[in-house]
């Protein structure tokens, strides 16, 4: 590595620094890009090493409609599969509920659980609205039972529906997700997914641009004259440096930013963290699970950590079952080998269907909170912070000198590749001085 002159570093070969160094670049500016892993793609991550593409990282796009990524994506020619999920609703598609008991309720009672969140989430959102500050998803959710006064069973199987929620969007326990964390859980279009790997998206965005790899950045210095990034005891300086490690990474000791961020970025960091989020893959030579369902979901204390399982045969090609460690589960499980997690969770599958659940043929779980490039799969909103504060982050530094960019940073859609891509845009445009069409990602 030299000195020679660079207009903007990009710390971080992901979706939301590809964007940002794509943009950059296609405005005639010498751009680097410094990845710590030997990889592009950051938290896109396909796994090519069996019969089937499995994505280890992020999956979707949630909600086609009005989505940049979405045009991307087609723009680059990967082809995609529509797998609505619904933001974790509990209907709209069809899903196989087991009640507290195993059994698997009838259509009528499947319908009236689905009423009853529904009218548990009508109240929620104005129980949520009139909150105060450091208030938790928890709380907000104990509360609006109080108000319905519902039966003990009733309120019961409504009040885990809403814990697992939380823990199956934002891998956390409803007691440590601020109550307004939830907020963005909205889906406008169908949603899709990626039968050939989602992480084809970094290779084309990483096309024609000086990406490095294998360069793990420990300093970034920022001044009113510039940046200065140190990679592996050398010192690279820019004009401009866009940052784009996840919440974790710039939470720890082994990044520093030197001055420390000012207010407000600071104090916008502080009220994010990384979550407790895995997914649990499971293949099996025939499929023992119901028909025509695209999930199944479980009630009751039998539900604690395995309670929900989505059907990837159309995708995969050969029978597969994903279900998520999440929150708890996690923070748990998160020393076990794939071995135990996976008889744990076939434990759960049996007690609904019995010997008719035989031995996986392949198991693959992910290590998101083991990954010292990540720490977690993507950040939430503790009690106390607020959904503003995703915004705040990217709080342009040091007189635009330097710019934090991702998932974390965008407050519409936090936590998933759009946001990503929308934030490396927006730091794409604070660089250069001027609106940028999404179009030149792809032209």
């Amino acid at each position: 590595m030299t000195d020679a002159p660079i207009d903007t570093v990009v710390v971080g070969g992901g979706v939301a620094g590809l964007t940002a160094a794509r943009l950059v670049h296609g405005a005639g500016r010498r751009v680097v890009v410094l990845e710590a892993r030997d990889r592009v793609g950051g938290r896109l991550h396909s796994d090519r090493t069996g019969a089937a593409v499995t994505d280890l990282g992020a999956s979707w796009i949630h909600g086609v409609d009005g989505n940049p990524l979405a045009d991307a994506v087609r723009a680059f020619g990967m082809r995609e599969v529509e797998f609505t999920v619904g933001s974790y609703q509990p209907d709209g598609r069809p899903i196989a509920y087991y009640g507290p008991d195993a059994v698997r309720l009838t259509p009528a009672a499947a319908s009236a659980f689905a009423d009853d969140v529904h009218a548990f989430d009508a109240q929620l959102a104005r129980t949520i609205a009139a909150s105060a500050p450091g208030e938790s998803y928890e709380q907000v959710v104990d509360r609006t039972l109080v108000r319905l006064g519902w039966a003990p069973h009733r309120a019961a199987r409504v009040r885990e529906f809403l814990l697992h929620r939380s823990e199956e969007q934002y891998g956390v326990h409803a007691g440590g997700l601020d109550a307004h964390g939830l907020d963005d859980d909205r889906i406008d279009g169908i949603e899709v997914v990626f039968p050939d790997g989602y992480d084809a998206l970094a290779t084309h965005l990483a096309e024609g641009l000086d990406v490095r790899l294998g360069q793990e950045v420990s300093r970034v210095e920022w001044s009113d004259a510039g940046a200065a990034v140190t990679v592996a005891g050398t010192v690279l300086r820019a004009e401009h440096v866009i940052v784009t490690v996840p919440v974790g990474v710039l939470k720890s000791e082994a990044f520093a930013i030197e001055p420390p961020l000012p207010s407000p970025v600071a104090e916008a960091l502080q009220g994010l963290e990384m979550n407790a989020f895995e997914k649990v893959f499971l293949r099996f030579d025939e499929a023992f699970w119901d028909d025509d369902v695209y999930a199944v979901r479980r009630q009751g204390d039998g539900a604690l950590w395995w309670h929900s399982w989505y059907d990837l045969t159309g995708l995969h090609g050969m029978p597969t079952l994903l279900t998520f460690a999440a929150g708890p589960a996690a923070i748990e499980t998160r020393t076990w080998d794939d071995e135990a997690i996976a008889a744990s969770v076939l434990a759960a599958l049996g007690e609904l269907y019995g010997d008719r659940v035989p031995a996986p043929t392949s198991v693959v779980v992910t290590r998101w909170q083991d990954d010292p490039f990540a720490r977690g799969s993507y950040a939430y909103l503790t009690p106390g912070a607020t959904t503003a504060d995703h915004d705040l982050l990217a709080t342009p530094i040091g007189g635009g000198v330097l710019h934090l960019a991702g998932e974390a940073t965008w407050t519409d859609d936090p936590a998933t590749v759009t946001a990503a891509l929308r934030s490396g845009h927006r730091a794409a445009e604070r660089v250069l001085g001027r609106e940028i069409s999404f179009g030149e990602l792809w032209a």
